[in-house]
């Protein structure tokens, strides 16, 4: 569960300045993580959240984007369930943020689904709900055969509308109903990588693929024992496909990418197969493996930012299924 906390703890310290971007998050929010209760006749929300900065990115966003107060009560874990939990709980303007929200339609019954104003939402409104619904209730597990970026869902109607957000990103997600727990399930690595790039989880991004590139790597080295030539194409492919990304990205920044990303992009395209520690024996003067991992990470954020201004293909544009086929 590391992983997942490193991706909601990037996640909630995000900086959105849009509103209907953010209208949209909080919206998913309380959907894949609250709930309506009616408490002496008064509409109460409630939306639990594992980690303390999540519970606060909540809070701050009802107060700034609706105007209303909540309180943050801490339920420490027992039993089955490790850890401390979060719940954000607006009590006196329940109904309005309800209503606002889209959990309760204009007859004031409850929605199950996400309200079709963000349904119908921008590219940046689809972010957004995979943005809220993760934090509300996503994992992600470590990159290898059995890996999957994960959302448990409060119902089906919930489960079918962040499929049609993943949709209309252009990534495939899948619903299924799993002991009675509705689900959203992404398996596929590199869909994966695209979704955390989305959400603006840079530096969970390059941690992940790092350690799906260590694996590969290992991977690579039993297969060496093994005089497996087939193995050995397939490991040059991934190769490939690592250095296309920054490929595309100095072609999409062209001569207004910053010397120091630049310098670091043609050191990664120039040396495929080698570790960032490598890399970063290789520049000059030498480099930490953060510090490479870092102006990497940087270029290619910038690229698909620029890419995304321009809405032209992004940093993935350059990985073909060739490079990918197995």
């Amino acid at each position: 569960m590391a992983l997942t906390a490193s991706v909601k703890e990037e996640l909630s310290r995000l900086d959105i300045k849009k509103s209907s971007v953010r209208k949209a998050e909080v919206s998913s929010m309380l959907r894949f993580a609250g709930g309506l209760h009616i408490i002496s006749g008064r509409i109460v929300i409630e939306a639990e959240v594992d980690l303390a900065s999540t519970a606060r990115r909540l809070r701050a966003a009802i107060a700034e984007v609706y105007g209303h107060q909540s309180e943050i009560i801490v339920v420490s874990g027992g039993g089955l369930r490790r850890g401390s939990r979060y719940v954000v709980r607006v009590v006196r303007d329940g109904e309005a943020l309800a209503r606002q929200t889209g959990l309760l339609d204009a007859r004031g019954r409850p929605v199950r689904g996400l309200p079709s104003v963000v349904v119908n939402g921008s590219a940046a409104d689809a972010e957004a709900v995979w943005r809220g619904a993760f934090l509300a209730h996503g994992s992600l597990t470590e990159p290898g055969r059995s890996s999957a970026m994960e959302v448990t869902c409060p119902g089906p109607e919930s489960a079918l509308a962040l499929v049609g957000a993943a949709r209309r990103l252009g990534i495939q997600a899948k619903a299924r109903e799993v002991r009675g727990v509705d689900r959203v399930v992404i398996r596929d690595g590199d869909t994966i990588a695209v979704l955390l790039t989305r959400m603006g989880a840079h530096d969970a991004l390059m941690v992940w693929e790092e350690r799906r590139m260590r694996k590969e790597v290992r991977a690579t080295a039993n297969r060496l024992a093994n005089f497996d030539d087939a193995n050995l194409r397939r490991s040059a492919q991934a190769a490939v496909a690592a250095g296309a990304r920054v490929d595309r990205a100095l072609e999409i920044l062209g001569d207004d990418v910053p010397d120091h990303l630049k310098y670091a992009g043609e050191l990664r395209v120039a040396h495929k197969q080698a570790s960032l520690d490598e890399l970063g024996r290789l520049a000059d003067p030498v480099m930490t493996k953060d510090a490479i991992a870092g102006r990497i990470r940087r270029l290619l954020a910038m690229a698909d930012k620029r890419a995304q201004d321009l809405g032209i293909p992004g940093t993935e544009a350059n990985v073909t299924p060739e490079m990918l086929d197995e």
